[in-house]
């Protein structure tokens, strides 16, 4: 049949050669436009989508739109798009905080009452299907300059063995020395001093004053109130016996920088009713939190800021999905925030180094594999640029069986314009591990976002070259990384620029949404305050362009499988398929995705379909949802039917 073109088509034909004749008339002034309109040409040709891609903007309703910090695929398909106060410290004072759940097959959105500030939470999928949410905002930082009263932390000790008390918010503290009084933002409980005896002879040794930490203000403004040294805080208010036994001891308060401070709350969400669900807060306050979900589908809650806004001093502790409570570790483990901490075949846990920055820095930088049960730390060498970690974003590899794991990009501690362009990979099956340099990145990158997809390659996107795309640095770039072969080649060009408070999914039908960006600045020249990307692009990979419309179907088959199970999917293209995967769906934020995680299964023809079977280690595959994609010859995958792993 003759091809006639449509109308679309023509008029495009015409505007492109008219515009074309006027570029070689008139030069210069005509290039950009002319070279713009042939760039959106080459992107739209199926050749090349079909070697690198596409990137479309998801039509979005205004009403919907929100700050998205943090973003979780749920098994019902959709994706929760949260953004709390949205580092937006008006929406924060007025209480307004969103959370959008969003259907990509329909591109309907619903907006979702949101129980609190979970602006920087942590969270984690549960093995029910449900999304653990823990911890978030309780007060905004202050950058010296903007601060006006004098303030920090101050200990309260109670010296009395037989009671603790508690202090209510207004509770104001004097100095003995100083003079000065400071009230407290919140109420504090204090325990009870304990008594320490000889454990051999059982004689009374000392009385050891239980503790409690409080923030305080000066009750006014100004750089008089500001003290230099440590004082003892006499506490306003109390009579007799608790008037010698309870008081405060500060070090400097002061109008320096006060940074976010974390609440202890945590909640479920349920995807099927739409709902969040208040369950048991943490014992600690945590601002920036990792959760890491373990082999037997509790929960470990890592670092964070606490209701102080200092770094929780290595008091870790694990959620159980049965009772809705939370309990400390025994062992003490100090790492920065967010840090990437996964869990490994073995039963232990590896921390590659990625964090998102709070914390000093010499203390729980180093990367290594962490014996949870004996809270052993054992170092892993080789890692390049090893001071520029912050901001690097961290992947297990596919299959997840191989156990290597890449480290891409990252930058100097803080506000530093160091990035590095290093990938580093380490393959903790090796007896003696140790980093080795991957492919590198055109230039350092900052907030790198990774997601992996069916074939067993990685989509590396976005980033910028300076923290927070200052200096107009944002990275419009993107690549994948095959696993197989350990080479990295560049696809097509995202439109959106994304830095910090950014992140990317994959979704069950094989494309990737990227959504988020936080530039603090709006040009170049670093004059115009940024504003939150709000747009959410969504990223074709070449092999849904390699079968034109064809993709290996997979049909019926079990809503669950068990480790070392099999289970029968009917195919009608079951003579094409060649790999099966498991594939966690992702909870990310701040380029930290601890859940994703690609499982191969092993994969054999039926008389109607395929069969593939699970591995036995728990530990590689933790209870929960995946998604199971079967993959023909070419790469393409078909779309995931979604199966629980009890």
């Amino acid at each position: 049949m003759r091809f006639r073109p449509t109308r679309r088509t023509r008029r495009w034909a015409i505007g492109t050669a008219v515009v074309l004749a006027l570029a070689g008339a008139n030069g210069p002034w005509l290039y950009r436009f002319s070279s713009d309109q042939y760039h959106e040409y080459k992107i739209n040709q199926s050749g090349y989508k079909a070697d690198n891609g596409h990137w479309d903007m998801v039509a979005m309703p205004k009403e919907f739109r929100l700050n998205t910090i943090h973003a979780a695929l749920l098994h019902t398909g959709k994706v929760l798009l949260v953004a709390g106060s949205g580092n937006n410290a008006k929406n924060f004072d007025a209480k307004k905080f969103d959370t959008v759940l969003w259907d990509p097959d329909k591109n309907t959105f619903k907006k979702i009452p949101t129980p609190n500030d979970l602006f920087c939470t942590g969270h984690t999928q549960l093995a029910d299907g449900r999304l653990l949410i823990a911890g978030g905002t309780k007060r905004y930082e202050k950058l010296q300059g903007d601060v006006t009263k004098a303030g920090g932390l101050l200990i309260v000790h109670n010296e009395d063995p037989d009671k603790p008390i508690t202090l209510p918010a207004g509770t104001r503290f004097t100095g003995k020395s100083n003079g000065k009084t400071f009230v407290s933002k919140d109420p504090v409980l204090v325990q009870r001093a304990k008594k320490v005896f000889d454990k051999k002879t059982g004689r009374f040794l000392r009385t050891e004053a239980g503790l409690g930490r409080i923030y305080v203000e000066a009750e006014e403004s100004g750089t008089q109130y500001e003290t230099g040294t440590e004082d003892n805080y006499r506490v306003q208010g109390l009579k007799g016996t608790d008037a010698r036994n309870v008081y405060g001891i500060a070090q400097k308060l002061a109008l320096d920088k006060k940074d976010f401070q974390g609440i202890r709350d945590a909640y479920e969400f349920d995807p099927v009713a739409e709902r969040y669900i208040t369950v048991d807060p943490m014992n600690e306050a945590r601002w920036y939190p990792t959760l890491t979900t373990l082999a037997d589908g509790k929960v470990l809650a890592l670092s964070g800021l606490d209701d102080i806004g200092q770094l929780v001093p290595g008091k870790n502790e694990v959620y159980d999905p049965k009772t809705k409570k939370w309990t400390y570790t025994k062992g003490i483990m100090q790492f920065p925030t967010y840090p990437a901490v996964f869990l490994l075949q073995n039963g232990k846990l590896f921390y590659s180094g990625s964090n998102a920055g709070y914390g000093p820095d010499n203390v729980g930088r180093d990367p290594g594999v962490w014996d949870f049960t004996s809270n052993k730390f054992t170092k892993i060498p080789g890692l390049s640029d090893p001071l520029e970690m912050e901001t690097s974003g961290t992947v297990l590899l596919p299959p997840a069986q191989d156990e290597k794991y890449m480290v891409i990009g990252g930058g100097g501690v803080g506000e530093s314009a160091k990035a590095s362009k290093k990938t580093r990979i380490v393959d903790l099956k090796d007896p003696d591990p140790s980093f080795k340099d991957g492919p590198s990145l055109s230039d350092g990158t900052r907030y790198p976002e990774a997601s992996v997809l069916p074939d067993d390659t990685l989509l590396i996107s976005g980033g910028s070259k300076d923290y927070r795309g200052r200096g107009g640095s944002n990275l419009h770039q993107a690549r994948i990384y095959d696993a197989k072969t350990g080479t990295m080649r560049r696809v097509a060009d995202p439109e959106v620029g994304r830095n910090y408070h950014s992140g990317s999914l994959l979704l069950p039908d094989g494309r990737v949404v990227t959504f988020g960006g936080d530039s603090l600045f709006a040009d170049k020249d670093d004059t115009k305050p940024g504003v939150f990307e709000q747009r959410i692009e969504i990223y074709t990979p070449p092999y849904l362009y390699k079968g034109g419309d064809h993709r290996p179907e997979l049909g019926e088959g079990p809503k669950s499988l068990s480790r070392g199970g099999s289970g029968v999917f009917k195919s009608k293209d079951a003579a094409s398929v060649k790999t099966a995967r498991l594939i966690r769906p992702s909870a990310t934020t701040h380029v930290t995705d601890i859940d994703q995680r690609s499982v191969a299964l092993e994969v054999a023809k039926t008389a109607d379909g395929v069969r593939v079977t699970v591995p036995k280690n728990r530990n590689l595959v933790p209870p929960g949802w995946y998604m199971l994609f079967v993959t023909d010859g070419e790469g393409v995958p078909s779309r995931a039917a979604w199966v629980e792993v009890p």
